[in-house]
């Protein structure tokens, strides 16, 4: 199968461009990245999203994951940077490779493939990816987990999965409720042909399993798109506080009156955020602290790499300095001109040979009088998780000139909660020198826990 690049060489599968608006801008310089396998469901998505661009004139770079599982998968590639030519668009292969698991095969790939596409989204400057989801796709995962998977409903609009890799970068799923088999009746009457993978009707696979068991009894998908988030965690969200160490905070009123669900949703995810994290903690442990924080009673818990301190009318979130399982909070050699995560929580950039980062625990002394003075407005919960940067000659400071730091905590959690449901404009980055504004918020005394 050939296509010209001519516009429009397939209809538009329903979708309108209003739906497209809704997410994504219409000026921006950014490319739009295109996920596409080369089953129907991702022709369709890119032929619709190619037709939506050219409107908008918008540029869209084409990623296929050669997950490597198939003995075609090479040719599968071919195919699909054929089809991009075919349509003026920039084409890049993404390869999953060394050893691949002997059991959870597909959530691997499900991994990696959020991986790959996040990291080559961000270097490309994109921060949308679209991917051909359908409606089909909720039916099935609903499926699967009557079966017992614990697969999550995809979304029509998220953030990245996958943590550090996808930060700053955005799901869109606009295909989401249209039904597979409408969008490959549209294709055929084209003429235009796709690839079946075989995976999808090997029994082996609890999706191929669950689409068996659907068959052609599958339900209608609902009538209105479900909403990215509960409301009700958008709004107890947008109540919090961010403090410049990472620390999360509400009023104890804001939270003792709370939906139950969306409580436990928020302090999950604050928890996540703040121990910079890529796995939340266990449902039934945020539960038992919700209740504590209903009922207003002071404690202090950890829970996945965070610290949960409730009293004195407040409920704070922020990195436990004494975790460290995951070895996040190690002493860490900077690359020049590399941009690197330390502890999952800030971003760190610097041209000077010889740099480190770790955490300011132990080091309080090693700080000149002016930084202690500033810090001193902290607990020493929160600072001990701060980051210093340490020079080649042994020299500890908050903020050093030529280095970028810029926390990531609010940004992923404003992401995670549904408040950020548009494509972002291009961000300016924290002034090279400073800790994420650290060091000035601290100097003014505004911060206290």
């Amino acid at each position: 199968m050939r296509l010209d690049a001519g516009p429009d060489p397939a209809p538009d599968f329903g979708l309108t461009r209003d739906e497209f608006d809704a997410h994504l801008s219409a000026t921006s310089a950014a490319p739009l990245a295109v996920a596409y396998s080369g089953g129907g469901d991702s022709l369709a998505l890119l032929l619709a999203a190619r037709a939506w661009a050219q409107a908008r004139g918008r540029r869209l770079i084409v990623l296929h994951v050669d997950h490597g599982l198939q003995a075609p998968s090479g040719g599968w590639a071919v195919h699909c940077q054929g089809i991009a030519q075919d349509l003026g668009l920039a084409f890049q292969r993404l390869s999953w490779t060394g050893p691949k698991p002997a059991t959870g095969l597909p959530a691997a790939a499900r991994a990696a493939r959020h991986r790959l596409l996040a990291e080559a989204a961000r270097t490309l400057g994109a921060a949308v990816v679209l991917m051909g989801h359908t409606a089909d796709d909720v039916l099935e995962a609903q499926q699967m987990r009557l079966e017992g998977a614990t697969t999550p409903d995809p979304r029509l609009w998220a953030p990245s999965p996958v943590w550090p890799e996808g930060r700053g970068v955005f799901i869109f799923r606009p295909l989401l409720f249209s039904r597979r088999s409408e969008l490959r009746a549209a294709l055929a009457r084209q003429g235009l042909a796709w690839i079946e993978d075989p995976a999808n009707g090997d029994s082996a696979y609890a999706r191929a399993r669950a689409r068996a068991a659907l068959g052609a009894n599958a339900p209608p998908p609902p009538p209105q798109p479900l909403a990215a988030l509960d409301h009700g965690l958008t709004g107890l969200a947008q109540q919090a506080r961010h403090g410049p160490c990472g620390s999360i905070r509400w009023r104890q009123e804001e939270l003792g009156d709370a939906p139950a669900q969306a409580l436990v949703q928020v302090l999950s995810i604050a928890c996540l955020c703040a121990a910079g994290g890529g796995r939340p903690p266990r449902r039934a442990s945020v539960e038992r602290l919700a209740r504590e924080v209903m009922a207003g009673r002071p404690f202090t818990a950890t829970l996945a790499g965070a610290r949960l301190v409730s009293g004195a009318g407040e409920v704070v979130v922020l990195r436990e300095a004494g975790e460290a399982a995951r070895g996040g909070l190690a002493e860490t050699p900077l690359s020049p001109g590399e941009r690197q995560v330390w502890d999952g929580r800030f971003e760190i950039e610097t041209h000077a040979p010889g740099m480190r980062v770790a955490p300011l625990a132990g080091r309080m002394g090693q700080l000149d009088l002016v930084e202690r003075q500033n810090l001193a407005a902290l607990s020493p919960a929160a600072r001990k998780a701060l980051p210093v940067l340490v020079s080649a000659d042994g020299q500890v400071t908050l903020t050093s000139p030529g280095v970028f730091v810029r926390s990531l905590v609010q940004g992923r959690f404003e992401a995670a909660t549904g408040q950020i449901s548009r494509e972002p404009e291009a961000q300016t980055g924290t002034p090279p020198g400073s800790v994420a504004g650290l060091d000035q918020s601290l100097g003014h005394h505004q911060v206290a826990l």
